[in-house]
């Protein structure tokens, strides 16, 4: 009565092989929770908490929710859950409205997107070798002694 032939239909066998090298190396669960450093040589996407320096030369993304309690040091970041440490970030680092980072900030180029709380210091290289030098700081007590040398030898 509900008997329904099937016929014979060929799919596609998904690529289960990496596109790109830009792919996920490593992945914290959103139930885990990683106490201690943690470094890798590929890119790293946190969904769950890590209590511990985190450190890649590749890309780091740290998922809404995530909590990551320590320094960050990456080639590059997408931050969308909260970092409480100090962040150094070679090249890109973007916050999404999510985001949220009590720590100082050390990056090449920042991109925030309202809503994203940042609590602490911004540097970001190449912005002192742009700007000129400030002029050097006269103390009044010394202009004034120049001032007074300057007029006992013109006497």
């Amino acid at each position: 009565m509900f008997r329904k032939t099937i016929q014979d239909q060929s799919y596609p066998i998904p690529d289960v092989m990496p596109q790109s090298q830009d792919d996920v190396e490593t992945v914290v669960g959103p139930s885990v929770v990683v106490e201690g450093d943690f470094a890798s040589d590929g890119n790293i996407l946190v969904k769950g908490t890590v209590s511990g320096n985190v450190t890649t030369s590749r890309v780091l993304r740290v998922e809404d929710g995530a909590k990551i309690l320590a320094n960050v040091k990456a080639g590059e970041a997408l931050i969308s859950g909260h970092i409480k440490g100090n962040v150094r970030v070679a090249d890109r680092l973007e916050l999404t409205e999510t985001a949220q980072i009590v720590g100082d900030i050390q990056c090449q180029t920042l991109v925030v997107a309202s809503g994203a709380v940042i609590q602490g210091k911004l540097s970001m290289r190449g912005a002192l070798e742009d700007t000129p030098s400030k002029p050097e700081r006269v103390s009044r007590s010394s202009r004034m002694r120049e001032e007074m040398t300057s007029s006992v030898s013109e006497a």
